[in-house]
């Protein structure tokens, strides 16, 4: 059956650059101690999480049958690069076009507006657009804990109203892109970021921080505080340098809502601060052999960020706060 074609107006936004905020200052904050304070993350009265509600008033039985499940389901606790969470596929005659529009409405809020752009492009190149991707709604929006997702090729959002306690995002999140031209693909600039941590590092860093082999991208489950790392510990680098690490994390978090790139250094700040990280760069995937790494990771007990860039972009981000 033909999908329709104008339902998620990919029509789309102006270009922009990609933010870039950070300062020393700022990596001050991350090694100070934690203040009683609210936690900082999206709230039930966030613009994604109020659209997650009406979508979810606008489901008949029938609807809510196929796409809504039990908070501890268990597939709110899979995750895979390119899978789909319930069947029904955004694109069919089992949504409406306004249930459509409310799809789009959520995943521009739990987006900047230059990561709703980039998404844009790459749900169209991996699977023309989001009518080819799926959705499901774990628990119910307004009654106790909740969680809504969207899953496809190359890409994982969610948005939970912070009823996932203290997990970044509600939980684990990938995203990806087909084109295997390495200086191509949509998230290139993220690997150039990294790679400029690279090589703010000196000869003896560098050396610990590159590994020959990658390790496996399965699960990216969290170590805790009993973990084994690789590469260099951000703990043994300058202040001037953990001022880049923390502007280079800025940067890859760019794509998301202000309140869960909030969220992500109140998690970290609570695990420990940015001194808990480790960084790595891998060999192995350098497909143009030019040593800009393609595959590296970000790894500390609570924390995974691992991109793997060959042949295309797989990445996937778990981060939450640990005991």
């Amino acid at each position: 059956m033909p999908r329709p074609t104008s339902a998620f107006g990919l029509g789309g936004l102006d270009r922009r650059s990609f933010l870039q905020t950070a300062s020393a200052a700022a990596l001050g904050s991350l090694s100070a101690p934690i203040l009683p304070r609210a936690w900082a993350a999206p709230s039930l009265e966030a613009p994604a999480e109020q659209a997650v509600a009406r979508l979810f008033q606008t489901l008949t039985e029938a609807q809510k049958k196929e796409i809504a499940l039990p908070f501890e389901h268990e597939l709110r606790q899979k995750i895979n690069a390119n899978w789909h969470v319930t069947k029904p596929r955004l694109g069919e005659d089992f949504y409406t076009a306004a249930q459509r529009q409310l799809v789009e409405e959520i995943v521009r809020n739990v987006l900047s507006p230059e990561g709703f752009e980039k998404i844009q492009k790459q749900t169209e190149f991996d699977d023309g657009g989001l009518e080819g991707y799926s959705i499901a709604f774990f628990g119910t929006p307004g009654a106790g804990k909740f969680e809504w997702e969207l899953t496809g090729r190359h890409l994982t959002l969610r948005a939970d109203g912070n009823t996932v306690d203290k997990a970044a995002f509600g939980g684990p999140l990938i995203y990806g892109h087909g084109e295997e031209s390495p200086r191509k693909n949509l998230f290139n600039d993220q690997t150039v970021a990294v790679n400029k941590l690279f090589r703010a590092l000196d000869a003896k860093q560098a050396e610990k921080a590159l590994v020959t082999k990658a390790p496996s991208e399965a699960g990216v489950p969290l170590q805790g505080k009993e973990g084994r790392f690789s590469g260099v510990p951000v703990a043994d680098l300058s202040a001037d340098q953990q001022a880049l690490v923390e502007k280079t994390l800025r940067h890859l978090l760019s794509p998301y809502r202000t309140a869960d790139v909030d969220e992500v250094f109140q998690v970290l700040k609570a695990n420990g601060g940015l001194t808990i990280l480790n960084l790595a760069w891998y060999q192995e995937g350098d497909l143009l052999d030019d040593k800009e790494w393609d595959i590296w990771r970000v790894e500390g007990p609570g924390f995974v960020w691992h991109f793997r860039g060959a042949p295309h972009v797989h990445a996937y981000i778990n981060i939450a706060a640990i005991a």
